[in-house]
């Protein structure tokens, strides 16, 4: 016969195992290990960024100008178009009705985008979207030099200026450009100014990429009062109006620095301070600014006169300067412009 004690270890025995068991406790797994969710199918659609010169929708025979550097977005994948192909790859979309757009802040300065558009996903798998450009009836793929002697290509090897070097930066970059130069060698601004309908008749450019000013220091008033009694930025703001009435695209230039070698303290506070009146008028005219001042200075740092032929005019490593300085006003972005407010737009009368 079993002692009381014995009988009650067993019990508590039998009552752990059972709560145990009723736990969950124990090695024992009775439904088997969890099975992971199968991972989301993600697709991939390759869309071409392009200049809709009829702002029709559709790539046209003719339109040849790619947009690159810009986000496109669909659903939740996004990818960046390619230099020379306007081509970007969009990865991590999963299946649905979505939609195609782009991200505005990746926009070079002055294309618009248009409304997103539907697609299917995965039925869909190239797609097209087409930007704005405000130019009306000008070249799409021509960049038109305004200025004087140095906008000539005075002091050059070849005569050619910047012109060909910005020639071969944005011709791959934008899958066509044709770059050419309206220098009026020793004119001042205000002269040029007076001309300028007849300038731009000649070419109808996309852009206009004014650069003008060294010469103003000539007149006595200039040099004598200083930029503000001088007509520098008013003869700027005349020719920055006329672009934009013969519905091209101004690129608006700070006046190069003099060659140390020949210059003086109150030349050189001359065109700082009318610098900064062109930076302004950038600015106020909702228009993009080379700063060609400071990309020379960068440049040249210690070693300035490097860059010069002779006391204004550069050399060739002075025109490259210009070109790239170019360049990046030209493809700068919509979110890398210098100020949050610099919309890049205006109403073309």
């Amino acid at each position: 016969m079993k002692s009381s004690s014995t009988s009650r270890g067993l019990a508590v025995a039998v009552a752990c195992g059972l709560a145990a068991a009723a736990c969950g406790g124990g090695s024992s797994n009775p439904q088997g290990p969890t099975t992971p969710s199968p991972p989301v199918p993600t697709y991939s659609v390759a869309v071409t960024v392009f200049f809709d010169q009829n702002e029709n929708g559709h790539l046209d025979p003719g339109e040849d100008v790619r947009v690159p550097g810009v986000r496109v977005v669909i659903g939740t994948g996004s990818g960046t178009s390619a230099p020379g192909t306007g081509l970007a790859n969009v990865t991590g979309i999963e299946a649905g009705a979505l939609t195609l757009g782009v991200r505005d802040e990746t926009l070079p300065v002055y294309y618009q985008a248009p409304p997103a558009v539907a697609i299917q996903v995965p039925a869909t798998t190239e797609a097209k979207i087409g930007l704005a450009l405000p130019i009306g009836s000008n070249h799409p793929y021509r960049y038109l030099g305004i200025g004087d002697s140095i906008t000539v290509g005075d002091g050059s090897s070849d005569y050619q200026g910047y012109r060909l070097k910005l020639q071969n930066l944005l011709g791959p970059y934008f899958a066509r450009a044709e770059v050419l130069l309206r220098g009026r060698e020793g004119k001042a601004s205000i002269e040029v100014a007076q001309v300028i309908r007849r300038t731009l008749r000649d070419a109808d450019p996309a852009y206009a990429l004014v650069l003008l000013g060294t010469n103003d220091w000539n007149d006595q008033t200039c040099q004598h009062e200083g930029p503000s009694a001088c007509y520098t930025i008013d003869a700027l703001r005349t020719i920055v109006d006329g672009i934009k009435e013969w519905h091209s695209l101004p690129v608006l230039a700070t006046i190069t620095p003099v060659n140390p070698r020949y210059t003086t303290a109150a030349r050189d506070a001359f065109y700082d301070q009318t610098n900064a009146g062109i930076r302004a008028l950038a600015q106020q005219e909702n228009v993009a600014l080379a700063d060609l001042n400071a990309d020379f200075k960068a440049a040249g740092g210690e070693n300035l006169s490097s860059l010069f032929d002779d006391d204004v005019h550069p050399n060739d490593a002075g025109y490259e300067v210009m070109a790239r300085s170019w360049f990046k006003a030209i493809t700068r972005t919509r979110g890398g412009a210098a100020s949050s407010s610099h919309r890049f737009g205006f109403t073309f009368r």
